[in-house]
Protein backbone atom coordinates (compact mmCIF):
# COMPACT_ATOMS: atom_id res chain seq x y z
CA UNK A 1 0.00 0.00 0.00
CA UNK A 2 1.20 3.95 -0.90
CA UNK A 3 1.04 6.27 1.63
CA UNK A 4 0.75 9.78 0.63
CA UNK A 5 3.03 12.28 2.39
CA UNK A 6 1.42 14.05 5.47
CA UNK A 7 -0.84 16.84 4.95
CA UNK A 8 -0.33 19.78 7.31
CA UNK A 9 -1.43 19.97 11.09
CA UNK A 10 -5.06 20.34 11.33
CA UNK A 11 -6.94 21.72 14.63
CA UNK A 12 -8.01 18.74 16.44
CA UNK A 13 -11.62 18.00 16.02
CA UNK A 14 -14.59 16.42 17.84
CA UNK A 15 -14.38 12.29 18.29
CA UNK A 16 -15.00 10.66 15.16
CA UNK A 17 -16.86 7.62 16.08
CA UNK A 18 -17.59 5.99 12.68
CA UNK A 19 -19.32 2.41 11.65
CA UNK A 20 -18.71 -0.10 8.85
CA UNK A 21 -20.21 -3.71 7.67
CA UNK A 22 -18.93 -5.94 5.75
CA UNK A 23 -19.90 -9.99 4.67
CA UNK A 24 -16.32 -10.54 3.10
CA UNK A 25 -12.68 -10.80 3.15
CA UNK A 26 -12.30 -7.90 0.11
CA UNK A 27 -15.03 -5.87 1.62
CA UNK A 28 -13.25 -6.04 4.88
CA UNK A 29 -10.03 -4.85 3.30
CA UNK A 30 -11.91 -2.39 1.19
CA UNK A 31 -13.10 -0.60 4.24
CA UNK A 32 -9.77 -0.97 6.26
CA UNK A 33 -7.24 0.37 4.00
CA UNK A 34 -8.04 3.80 3.64
CA UNK A 35 -9.22 4.35 7.39
CA UNK A 36 -5.37 3.19 8.50
CA UNK A 37 -4.13 5.37 5.83
CA UNK A 38 -5.58 8.19 6.74
CA UNK A 39 -3.87 7.42 10.26
CA UNK A 40 -1.12 7.09 8.59
CA UNK A 41 -0.58 10.49 7.27
CA UNK A 42 -2.34 12.19 9.72
CA UNK A 43 -0.04 14.94 11.21
CA UNK A 44 0.71 14.79 14.93
CA UNK A 45 -0.80 11.37 15.30
CA UNK A 46 1.00 8.34 16.39
CA UNK A 47 1.18 4.83 14.86
CA UNK A 48 -2.79 3.68 14.12
CA UNK A 49 -4.17 0.48 16.16
CA UNK A 50 -5.84 -2.13 14.26
CA UNK A 51 -7.83 -4.22 17.03
CA UNK A 52 -9.72 -6.96 15.05
CA UNK A 53 -9.90 -10.82 14.32
CA UNK A 54 -6.46 -12.29 14.01
CA UNK A 55 -7.12 -13.67 10.55
CA UNK A 56 -8.62 -9.83 9.23
CA UNK A 57 -4.87 -8.67 10.97
CA UNK A 58 -3.59 -11.54 8.46
CA UNK A 59 -5.26 -9.91 5.78
CA UNK A 60 -4.32 -6.57 7.00
CA UNK A 61 -0.84 -6.99 6.86
CA UNK A 62 -0.84 -8.51 3.46
CA UNK A 63 -2.49 -5.40 1.83
CA UNK A 64 -0.23 -2.89 3.60
CA UNK A 65 2.71 -4.60 2.88
CA UNK A 66 6.02 -2.34 4.30
CA UNK A 67 3.60 -0.38 5.63
CA UNK A 68 1.70 -2.82 8.03
CA UNK A 69 5.24 -2.68 10.30
CA UNK A 70 3.98 1.15 10.97
CA UNK A 71 0.55 -0.03 12.30
CA UNK A 72 -0.52 -1.17 15.82
CA UNK A 73 -2.24 -4.59 15.29
CA UNK A 74 -4.01 -6.26 18.27
CA UNK A 75 -5.85 -9.29 18.13
CA UNK A 76 -9.38 -8.37 19.53
CA UNK A 77 -9.28 -11.63 21.72
CA UNK A 78 -6.42 -9.91 23.62
CA UNK A 79 -8.17 -6.44 23.82
CA UNK A 80 -11.67 -7.16 24.83
CA UNK A 81 -11.20 -9.76 27.32
CA UNK A 82 -13.96 -8.14 30.05
CA UNK A 83 -16.83 -6.02 30.43
CA UNK A 84 -17.85 -3.11 28.63
CA UNK A 85 -16.54 -0.91 31.17
CA UNK A 86 -13.15 -2.64 31.10
CA UNK A 87 -12.67 -1.94 27.11
CA UNK A 88 -13.68 1.87 27.98
CA UNK A 89 -10.96 1.70 30.88
CA UNK A 90 -8.42 0.02 28.18
CA UNK A 91 -9.16 2.51 25.11
CA UNK A 92 -8.94 5.54 27.80
CA UNK A 93 -5.82 4.06 29.01
CA UNK A 94 -4.24 3.83 25.36
CA UNK A 95 -4.93 7.45 24.27
CA UNK A 96 -3.76 8.81 27.63
CA UNK A 97 -1.09 6.61 26.71
CA UNK A 98 -0.22 7.27 23.78
CA UNK A 99 -2.06 9.30 21.35
CA UNK A 100 -0.96 13.06 19.93
CA UNK A 101 -2.48 15.96 21.25
CA UNK A 102 -5.90 16.22 21.92
CA UNK A 103 -6.34 12.27 21.74
CA UNK A 104 -5.71 12.23 18.10
CA UNK A 105 -5.46 8.64 17.11
CA UNK A 106 -7.22 6.09 15.01
CA UNK A 107 -8.48 2.91 16.00
CA UNK A 108 -9.68 0.34 13.84
CA UNK A 109 -12.12 -1.63 16.37
CA UNK A 110 -13.56 -5.13 15.48
CA UNK A 111 -15.97 -6.52 18.41
CA UNK A 112 -15.35 -10.23 19.56
CA UNK A 113 -18.80 -11.56 18.48
CA UNK A 114 -17.82 -15.18 18.75
CA UNK A 115 -16.59 -14.13 22.66
CA UNK A 116 -18.00 -12.38 25.04
CA UNK A 117 -19.85 -9.72 23.09
CA UNK A 118 -21.87 -11.96 20.98
CA UNK A 119 -22.24 -14.97 23.61
CA UNK A 120 -25.66 -13.46 25.18
CA UNK A 121 -28.25 -11.22 24.40
CA UNK A 122 -27.41 -9.64 27.61
CA UNK A 123 -23.24 -9.31 26.43
CA UNK A 124 -24.86 -8.04 23.51
CA UNK A 125 -26.64 -5.31 24.74
CA UNK A 126 -23.49 -4.44 27.46
CA UNK A 127 -21.56 -3.77 23.82
CA UNK A 128 -24.07 -1.44 22.63
CA UNK A 129 -24.09 0.78 25.48
CA UNK A 130 -20.46 0.74 25.34
CA UNK A 131 -20.83 2.13 21.47
CA UNK A 132 -23.28 4.80 22.77
CA UNK A 133 -21.52 5.70 25.19
CA UNK A 134 -18.35 6.55 23.87
CA UNK A 135 -20.16 9.29 21.98
CA UNK A 136 -20.35 10.85 25.02
CA UNK A 137 -17.12 9.48 27.18
CA UNK A 138 -14.39 10.38 24.35
CA UNK A 139 -16.32 13.68 22.88
CA UNK A 140 -13.86 15.92 24.33
CA UNK A 141 -10.76 14.16 22.31
CA UNK A 142 -9.94 14.07 18.42
CA UNK A 143 -9.77 10.14 18.54
CA UNK A 144 -11.31 8.58 15.55
CA UNK A 145 -12.69 5.51 15.39
CA UNK A 146 -13.71 2.93 13.02
CA UNK A 147 -16.12 0.29 14.71
CA UNK A 148 -16.06 -2.51 11.77
CA UNK A 149 -18.99 -5.09 12.12
CA UNK A 150 -18.99 -8.59 9.89
CA UNK A 151 -22.79 -9.70 9.31
CA UNK A 152 -21.47 -13.28 9.28
CA UNK A 153 -21.04 -13.09 12.94
CA UNK A 154 -22.65 -10.19 14.11
CA UNK A 155 -25.76 -10.80 12.55
CA UNK A 156 -28.33 -8.16 10.95
CA UNK A 157 -30.24 -7.28 14.29
CA UNK A 158 -27.13 -6.46 16.37
CA UNK A 159 -25.69 -4.45 13.51
CA UNK A 160 -29.00 -2.66 12.87
CA UNK A 161 -28.57 -1.98 16.85
CA UNK A 162 -25.32 -0.97 16.57
CA UNK A 163 -26.22 1.82 13.80
CA UNK A 164 -27.99 3.77 16.35
CA UNK A 165 -24.74 4.18 18.16
CA UNK A 166 -22.88 6.03 15.62
CA UNK A 167 -23.38 9.28 14.31
CA UNK A 168 -22.55 9.04 10.86
CA UNK A 169 -26.10 6.86 10.15
CA UNK A 170 -29.15 7.73 9.68
CA UNK A 171 -30.93 6.15 12.19
CA UNK A 172 -28.12 7.71 15.28
CA UNK A 173 -29.80 7.58 18.45
CA UNK A 174 -29.33 9.85 21.37
CA UNK A 175 -26.49 8.28 23.78
CA UNK A 176 -28.96 8.99 26.92
CA UNK A 177 -32.03 8.11 25.11
CA UNK A 178 -30.71 4.79 23.37
CA UNK A 179 -28.97 4.04 27.12
CA UNK A 180 -32.33 4.67 28.81
CA UNK A 181 -33.84 2.61 26.19
CA UNK A 182 -31.88 -0.28 26.99
CA UNK A 183 -32.35 0.38 30.65
CA UNK A 184 -36.42 0.13 30.43
CA UNK A 185 -36.10 -3.39 30.15
CA UNK A 186 -37.31 -4.87 33.94
CA UNK A 187 -34.40 -7.55 35.52
CA UNK A 188 -35.99 -10.30 36.57
CA UNK A 189 -37.05 -10.94 39.92
CA UNK A 190 -34.65 -11.79 43.03
CA UNK A 191 -34.87 -15.76 43.39
CA UNK A 192 -37.00 -16.84 46.32
CA UNK A 193 -34.38 -18.48 48.40
CA UNK A 194 -31.91 -14.71 47.86
CA UNK A 195 -30.27 -14.44 51.10
CA UNK A 196 -30.97 -11.10 52.76
CA UNK A 197 -28.38 -8.73 54.38
CA UNK A 198 -29.12 -6.32 56.36
CA UNK A 199 -25.74 -4.43 56.24
CA UNK A 200 -23.41 -5.49 53.26
CA UNK A 201 -20.29 -5.75 55.67
CA UNK A 202 -17.64 -7.10 53.16
CA UNK A 203 -16.38 -9.41 55.52
CA UNK A 204 -20.11 -10.84 55.38
CA UNK A 205 -20.12 -10.81 51.56
CA UNK A 206 -16.80 -12.94 51.07
CA UNK A 207 -17.85 -15.24 53.20
CA UNK A 208 -21.24 -16.02 51.22
CA UNK A 209 -19.48 -15.86 47.98
CA UNK A 210 -16.59 -18.80 49.42
CA UNK A 211 -19.54 -20.65 50.56
CA UNK A 212 -21.09 -20.40 47.13
CA UNK A 213 -17.52 -21.55 44.82
CA UNK A 214 -16.06 -18.41 44.42
CA UNK A 215 -11.89 -18.58 45.26
CA UNK A 216 -10.82 -16.29 47.47
CA UNK A 217 -9.32 -13.98 45.66
CA UNK A 218 -12.61 -13.60 43.49
CA UNK A 219 -14.74 -13.18 46.73
CA UNK A 220 -12.91 -10.32 48.00
CA UNK A 221 -13.33 -8.25 44.52
CA UNK A 222 -16.89 -9.29 44.80
CA UNK A 223 -17.44 -8.04 48.48
CA UNK A 224 -15.49 -5.22 47.75
CA UNK A 225 -17.23 -4.37 44.06
CA UNK A 226 -20.58 -4.55 47.11
CA UNK A 227 -19.16 -2.49 49.66
CA UNK A 228 -17.73 0.28 47.22
CA UNK A 229 -21.24 0.49 45.70
CA UNK A 230 -23.00 0.46 48.51
CA UNK A 231 -21.04 3.36 49.95
CA UNK A 232 -21.83 4.92 47.02
CA UNK A 233 -25.52 4.69 47.01
CA UNK A 234 -25.99 5.48 50.78
CA UNK A 235 -28.33 6.23 52.22
CA UNK A 236 -29.55 2.26 51.48
CA UNK A 237 -33.27 1.20 51.52
CA UNK A 238 -33.65 -1.97 52.88
CA UNK A 239 -31.32 -5.04 52.98
CA UNK A 240 -29.08 -6.41 50.28
CA UNK A 241 -29.56 -9.48 48.20
CA UNK A 242 -27.33 -12.10 47.55
CA UNK A 243 -27.91 -15.57 45.20
CA UNK A 244 -25.92 -17.37 42.71
CA UNK A 245 -23.57 -19.73 42.54
CA UNK A 246 -19.35 -18.93 41.48
CA UNK A 247 -19.05 -17.28 39.30
CA UNK A 248 -22.09 -16.01 38.75
CA UNK A 249 -22.82 -14.65 42.30
CA UNK A 250 -24.86 -11.83 42.43
CA UNK A 251 -25.83 -8.43 45.12
CA UNK A 252 -28.59 -6.31 44.71
CA UNK A 253 -28.64 -3.04 46.85
CA UNK A 254 -31.22 -0.61 46.90
CA UNK A 255 -30.55 3.00 47.07
CA UNK A 256 -33.42 5.68 48.58
CA UNK A 257 -32.23 8.18 45.65
CA UNK A 258 -32.05 7.67 42.01
CA UNK A 259 -28.29 7.31 40.15
CA UNK A 260 -29.69 9.73 37.32
CA UNK A 261 -26.40 9.31 35.27
CA UNK A 262 -26.16 6.96 32.67
CA UNK A 263 -22.35 7.42 33.10
CA UNK A 264 -22.25 6.41 36.38
CA UNK A 265 -19.74 3.78 36.70
CA UNK A 266 -17.62 4.43 33.38
CA UNK A 267 -15.68 7.59 34.64
CA UNK A 268 -12.72 7.08 36.19
CA UNK A 269 -12.48 8.73 39.65
CA UNK A 270 -9.65 11.35 39.75
CA UNK A 271 -6.65 10.09 41.09
CA UNK A 272 -6.29 10.35 44.63
CA UNK A 273 -3.66 7.96 45.94
CA UNK A 274 -6.84 5.79 47.36
CA UNK A 275 -7.30 1.89 47.09
CA UNK A 276 -9.10 0.29 44.96
CA UNK A 277 -11.12 2.97 44.07
CA UNK A 278 -14.51 4.56 44.53
CA UNK A 279 -18.23 3.22 43.95
CA UNK A 280 -19.64 1.98 40.48
CA UNK A 281 -15.86 2.40 38.62
CA UNK A 282 -14.58 -0.01 40.89
CA UNK A 283 -17.23 -2.65 40.61
CA UNK A 284 -17.78 -1.99 36.92
CA UNK A 285 -14.00 -3.03 36.70
CA UNK A 286 -14.44 -6.13 38.52
CA UNK A 287 -17.97 -7.64 37.81
CA UNK A 288 -18.84 -8.76 34.54
CA UNK A 289 -22.13 -6.61 34.89
CA UNK A 290 -23.77 -3.57 37.08
CA UNK A 291 -27.26 -2.98 35.96
CA UNK A 292 -28.50 0.20 37.62
CA UNK A 293 -32.63 1.14 37.24
CA UNK A 294 -34.05 4.02 38.27
CA UNK A 295 -37.47 4.77 39.51
CA UNK A 296 -39.50 7.42 41.33
CA UNK A 297 -38.42 6.31 44.73
CA UNK A 298 -34.60 5.13 44.63
CA UNK A 299 -32.64 2.99 42.75
CA UNK A 300 -31.85 -0.80 42.42
CA UNK A 301 -28.15 -1.75 41.48
CA UNK A 302 -27.34 -5.63 40.53
CA UNK A 303 -23.94 -6.44 40.66
CA UNK A 304 -22.84 -9.70 38.93
CA UNK A 305 -19.40 -10.97 39.39
CA UNK A 306 -19.44 -13.32 36.23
Amino acid sequence: MKIRQPAEPAEPAAFDHRMTVFDSDDDFVAAALPFLGEGLTAAGEPPPVAICDPRNLDLLRDALGRDAKDVVCVPHTDWYTGSAANAIARAAAHVTGHAGPGGRIHFLMEPVWSGRAGRSARETTEWIRYEALANLLFAPLATTVLCAYDTRTAGPAVVATARRAHPGTDVYEEPTRLTAELDAVPLPLPPADAQPLAEPHSTAVRAWAEARGLPAADAELFATAVTETAAALAPLDGTALLWGEAPACVCELRSARPVGDPLAGFVPPPATGQEPGPGLWYARQVCAYVDIRDDAEGATVRLQYA
